[in-house]
C-alpha cells in the first residue's frame, strides 16, 4: 500500500442459505412496507396528484360502517373527556 493510494473495498458474493427465490421481485435484501403494493400515491409526482389519489382512495375504499364507528368512538372520547373536567352535561338533555 503506498501512502498516497486508497484501500478499495472487499466485495462479497453472499447468497442466503435458505432462500428460496419465489417472490416476484426476486431481492431478498430490498426494505419495502409490506402494503406498497395496494397504495396508488406510492409512485406518484407532485403534491397535488398525491393528494387527488388519496382523497380518492379515501371516498372508494372507506365503508359506511366502518365511518360511523369512527363517528361513535370520536364521540364518546368527546363525552368522557367532557365528564372528567367536570362540564356540565346537563346542557345536552331537554
Amino acid at each position: 500500500m503506498g501512502v498516497l493510494s486508497r484501500r478499495k473495498n472487499k466485495k462479497y458474493s453472499y447468497e442466503p442459505r435458505y432462500y428460496k427465490n419465489e417472490d416476484k421481485d426476486g431481492n431478498p435484501f430490498e426494505i419495502r412496507h409490506k402494503f406498497d403494493d395496494y397504495r396508488s400515491t406510492i409512485d406518484n409526482r407532485g403534491l397535488k396528484t398525491k393528494f387527488n389519489n388519496a382523497m380518492r382512495d379515501y371516498k372508494e375504499g372507506t365503508e359506511r360502517t366502518a365511518r360511523t364507528r369512527i363517528y361513535i368512538i370520536a364521540a364518546i372520547l368527546i363525552l368522557l373527556f367532557l365528564w372528567f373536567i367536570d362540564f356540565d352535561l346537563s346542557i345536552f338533555s331537554f
